[in-house]
């Protein structure tokens, strides 16, 4: 039964349309998500083509020319899309060298970490998060009313192995949340570190995310031989389909048989899946645009180590964490340079309220990006 609240002129019980809403996501705290180009651009007063978007770890170079050119011969927009994304995951099959029936696509990996809540946690269950990482964890988590245990990374922003140990003997959540390369500082999590936490009693989601850029092997063939493992990867970076919303992941047949029971059934659009797929085609695009990318990272990180209130951590991803010092405001450097028509990342979080982090563009981004950094010293 709904709550209400009482009107004050009748003195009689009246329904709000908030009484209907769970108690839990009353207090929810919005996601805060990047702002897209349009709202950019009239906030700036710059045309989209004017800003150099190096805040969101966008893939700048966008898509294959196959997709823009599956796109318009998409014949059957107008007919609800394969519920079980066949070709798709035949096509992923294919080019990760795992079974298809390990295989789920989601609406971006985003969908499939909401999803993987959904089936594996109860209210009040709980998930370890280690930041400072990808926020969606802890935003998920609440939307589902479980509670974030956080360990917090070391200095260094290696995970306390140690400390996990003690609180998933002692605290028994069910998922921990891993990110390799992890978002926002770049770092990769080694062998021996997965394979210890694999033997501990939790399941293990590992977000693969940026793992093209890393030069280091996907683990989704992992998961063939490791029953707690889960694998999340995305066609955002890789593959510049961002705006079309593509992730995938890879699971234990004992745990996929029901996220597919509990799935939405029409999840991955038409659009999404031709696009995936007409990427996958052009394999040679993909290497070289990953390549461009890898080689830009090592150009712009040479480039900011030279910068006198930066200091710039390596990365194995497309973008560079860079901790603001010699008493700048990291906040107002972000602020100065959009100003110019630079975007960067700043965190509000208190880990990361001295950090700014630079998204990896073309070689004319870096050097738009290092001549404003230049106008402000």
């Amino acid at each position: 039964m709904a709550s209400s609240s009482t009107s004050s002129a009748a003195g009689v019980l009246k329904l709000t349309g908030d009484s209907f809403i769970r108690p839990h996501l009353r207090e929810l705290s919005p996601y805060q998500p990047i702002l897209p180009f349009e709202v950019l651009s009239t906030r700036l007063g710059r045309k989209p083509e004017e800003i150099v978007k190096l805040d969101a770890n966008e893939n700048p170079y966008g898509p294959p020319p196959e997709v823009f050119e599956a796109l318009g011969k998409m014949k059957f927009p107008y007919i609800y899309p394969d519920p079980e994304s066949r070709t798709l995951r035949g096509a992923l099959a294919e080019d990760s060298g795992l079974e298809s029936e390990y295989i789920l696509v989601g609406c971006g990996a985003d969908e499939l970490i909401d999803l993987i809540m959904r089936c594996v946690l109860e209210p009040g269950d709980s998930i370890v998060d280690c930041p400072p990482t990808f926020t969606m964890y802890e935003f998920d988590a609440a939307v589902n009313c479980a509670r974030v245990i956080k360990v917090p990374r070391k200095m260094d922003f290696s995970l306390d192995v140690q400390r996990i140990t003690e609180v998933i003997e002692h605290e028994k959540p069910k998922i921990i949340f891993l990110t390799s390369p992890n978002n926002p500082d770049g770092s990769v999590i080694s062998d021996d570190v997965l394979l210890k936490i694999l033997d501990l009693p939790i399941l293990v989601v590992l977000d693969e995310a940026y793992i093209e850029f890393s030069g280091l092997d996907s683990k989704m063939s992992w998961v063939k031989k490791h029953e707690n493992l889960i694998v999340l990867r995305t066609f955002s970076k890789r593959a510049g389909l961002a705006g079309l919303r593509v992730g995938y992941g890879a699971f234990p047949l004992s745990i996929i048989q029901y996220l597919w029971r509990a799935k939405q059934p029409y999840n991955v659009s038409v659009a999404a899946e031709v696009s995936a797929c007409a990427a996958l085609k052009n394999p040679v695009y993909l290497e070289n645009v990953k390549v461009a990318l890898v080689q830009e990272r090592e150009r712009l990180y040479k480039l900011l180590k030279q910068v006198p209130f930066l200091n710039p951590y390596p990365s194995y991803s497309n973008f560079i964490l860079c901790e603001v010092t010699n008493g700048r405001d990291a906040k107002k450097l972000k602020e100065d340079l959009a100003q110019m028509g630079v975007m960067i990342r700043h965190y509000s979080k208190k880990e990361l309220m001295g950090y700014v982090r630079v998204s990896v563009g073309k070689p004319e981004q870096t050097d738009a990006l290092m001549d404003c950094i230049a106008r402000l010293s």
